[in-house]
């Protein structure tokens, strides 16, 4: 008989985890419209919202690992979670740009520190010989969250208000926070280190390394629809379809699930992987040739397919190559190059597609996974023993 993976411990991360990450996707939907409508602020000014988020968990993410250790790591998630829902209560009092700013920065890196520690948890929870469907399905509630935060959104700062926004996320992720307490019955790994003295070793774990920067590729390729989707689909007057859009991506990372993880398991990562990485690869080219409603929604169905099967696997990838003593700085290294990758990515293609098209821009996306593809068969070549 099967080992359960959902224990009482893993809903209540998994409820949690869809808190943190309404609360992310609804703030990034709605802070650069509340920039520009009430503080009266510039695109480019609103653009930084994001930019300066994403900036603190890239710096504090390496340092996570250690961090996880030496305090552990559900202490380091509570007291992150509580630093989490006082951020976000406090959307609700500043009136300044310049401060919120500030905001946003601080809480960008309780954000490194609380997702890094729920999942360095959930994989002490998850038996290991269902390692693969766990952690995939612990990501459903990031895929969820995808859809519901600007779904939630959206609608409240149309029809009421931004501050009932920010009630209801802070209410919200108080819950989330209420309920992670239920994993202090779990049997969580908590390595005490002695010392808090920083080497290389601590930053960044050398086995996470390759799946780390496959993963960089991939989500460098993925900030091209993260952050210019809306712009191109009001380029190709299919913006009445970019909800749709989205749903039909969550529905594409959730459906298989169920099929990925179960197939991870039983015959090794690169079973999820390789074809995750063409489905994502099509997906993104025929967004960049749509012309339709349709194909732009068939291009959302091969993305959340690949996009779904890819991350979570490389995710798992990277926690196995190391032991349980080493998942906290696996988690975080994961985490660093992929939150690098997004943040690069929408950098770099953003300049991409300034200079040339959007269409340009996603067939660079195209070009980018193709190549990660192309690393990872080689891996797999060099490695013809491991289960990547």
């Amino acid at each position: 008989m099967k080992e359960p993976i959902w224990t009482k411990g893993f809903i209540a991360l998994f409820f949690t985890n869809i808190s943190i990450f309404i609360v992310f996707y609804a703030l990034v939907a709605a802070l650069p419209l509340y920039a520009i409508g009430v503080l009266q602020r510039t695109d480019d000014e609103a653009g930084l919202l994001l930019s300066i988020f994403l900036l603190s968990a890239i710096i504090v993410r390496p340092f996570t690992g250690k961090i996880l250790n030496y305090f552990g790591k559900q202490k380091m998630l509570w007291i992150g979670l509580a630093f989490y829902v006082i951020c976000t209560i406090l959307y609700y009092v500043i009136q300044s740009f310049t401060l919120l700013l500030a905001l946003r920065f601080f809480q960008g890196i309780w954000f490194s520190i609380i997702t890094t520690a729920a999942i360095s948890i959930i994989v002490d929870i998850i038996p290991k010989s269902r390692r693969g469907a766990g952690i995939g399905y612990f990501n459903m509630s990031t895929n969820i969250a995808v859809v519901i935060g600007p779904l939630v959104a959206l609608p409240i700062i149309q029809n009421f208000s931004f501050d009932l926004l920010f009630l209801l996320l802070s209410g919200l992720m108080l819950c989330g926070t209420l309920a992670s307490l239920v994993t202090k019955g779990e049997k969580i790994s908590e390595v005490r280190e002695a010392s808090f003295s920083f080497s290389l070793n601590d930053l960044f774990e050398k086995a996470a390394l390759p799946t780390a920067l496959l993963s960089c590729l991939v989500a460098f390729s993925y900030a091209g629809i993260l952050s210019y989707l809306t712009l191109y689909a009001q380029e190709k007057n299919i913006l009445s379809f970019v909800s749709v859009f989205y749903f039909v991506v969550a529905i594409g990372m959730l459906a298989p699930r169920p099929w990925t993880g179960k197939i991870f398991d039983e015959k090794g990562a690169k079973y999820v992987i390789i074809p995750g990485l063409i489905f994502f690869a099509i997906g993104i080219a025929l967004l960049a040739l749509v012309e339709t409603n349709l194909m732009f929604l068939i291009a959302g169905a091969f993305i959340g397919i690949g996009y779904g099967a890819v991350v979570p696997s490389m995710q798992t990838v990277a926690v196995q190559a190391t032991n349980v003593n080493r998942s906290s700085y696996a988690t975080a290294t994961f985490f660093t190059f992929f939150d690098l990758g997004i943040a690069v990515g929408s950098y770099v293609l953003g300049i991409l597609a300034l200079h040339s098209s959007y269409q340009t821009m996603y067939f660079t996306g195209v070009g980018i996974v193709i190549f990660a593809l192309f690393c990872y068969l080689i891996s797999t070549r060099v490695r013809p023993k491991s289960r990547a």
